[in-house]
């Protein structure tokens, strides 16, 4: 079994004594995570923006200080990033409404942030001279494509509001490549979980309901059959994707989008029993109607990552259920 201590591992070969960031949604999910990996590997100063929409300030205030700053601001504020741009180095956009259901539910505001905002960062990172600029993508571009395992170059139509967004941020970061010379990249998050995913709220992901539910004694819902698969990929190969994207010498890098995954799938009746396992449950999970939106099957082909970006997941999603689940016991 693997350590369970993260971000014991460097995944990059600079020196960042002298380097500068902004983190977009860094009080978020994954964004505290990378935060962590920052901190822990002692980059000059990061600057954190964070709307709160979905982040929490009790994800990163152990970190605020000399080291840190923390904006309460929005992407969508085009003079706020414009202004956060010029002080820095490097951007990792991780800021975004999540969730496929929000988006079905509520277009507008998702398309505002994931958009609009993303656009406000791109182009003041360009105008700016911002050397390298990563940002959140998902799996949800591949839409209805059927085929597994999932190649880049193979996306089909979007399903969700959501997945729209994210493919118009894979067209523009093309085109600022392309057009403007913009070294930008993007990295296409499968399932993504682990420490600082929150339960809250009517959008949270599914490994926190789980667990919060069987810790409180409750029934877990599973949307459809549970015969649907995922690759579940656990935070830190996420946040090892970003560093390694960030310092990337090979030149053919920028401009397209990779995924970011472990490369195993399991459906979620599996993942389900790996957790109640894990918390010596034998609560059964409540079955209820499939969600819209929700692509059937989800495996990652990681290939292209592991060869322009060097990328190399060390967690399996049993090894990162493990994590997950002491931190959970410890946290909610």
């Amino acid at each position: 079994m693997m350590e369970d201590k993260i971000y014991s591992t460097n995944y990059h070969q600079t020196d960042v004594s002298d380097v500068s960031i902004l983190l977009t949604g860094g009080a978020g999910f994954i964004g505290s995570n990378i935060l962590e990996y920052l901190i822990t590997f002692g980059f000059k100063k990061v600057y954190v923006l964070d709307n709160l929409s979905s982040g929490f300030v009790k994800n990163i205030e152990k970190f605020i200080g000399s080291q840190v700053e923390f904006i309460e601001g929005d992407i969508r504020d085009f003079d706020l990033v414009s202004d956060l741009t010029k002080k820095v180095d490097y951007v990792i956009h991780q800021a975004a409404l999540g969730s496929v259901p929000r988006s079905i539910n509520a277009p507008l505001p998702s398309h505002d942030s994931n958009i609009n905002g993303f656009l406000n960062v791109l182009e003041a990172s360009r105008l700016n001279g911002v050397k390298r600029m990563v940002y959140a993508s998902s799996s949800s571009v591949y839409g209805d494509h059927p085929a597994l395992p999932k190649k880049e170059e193979n996306t089909g139509n979007p399903l969700s509001p959501y997945a729209v967004t994210k493919c118009v941020n894979e067209l523009y970061a093309n085109v600022y490549h392309s057009v403007y010379g913009f070294k930008v990249l993007g990295l296409r998050y499968f399932n993504v979980f682990g420490p600082n995913q929150s339960p809250e709220g009517q959008y949270a992901a599914v490994i926190p309901l789980f667990v919060d539910a069987i810790l409180n004694g409750k029934q877990a819902n599973i949307h459809g059959d549970g015969e649907q698969t995922r690759d579940f990929t656990f935070v830190e190969n996420a946040v090892q994707a970003n560093i390694r994207a960030l310092f990337t010498s090979d030149e053919e890098a920028f401009g397209k989008a990779y995924n970011v995954a472990y490369g195993e799938r399991y459906t979620v009746n599996e993942l389900y029993q790996s957790i109640a396992q894990g918390l010596n449950s034998d609560i059964q999970p409540n079955y209820v109607e499939t969600r819209k939106g929700d692509i059937k099957n989800s495996l990652a082909d990681i290939s292209l990552a592991k060869k322009h970006l060097g990328y190399q997941p060390r967690f399996s999603m049993a090894e990162g259920i493990d994590i997950a689940l002491k931190w959970y016991k410890e946290n909610l």
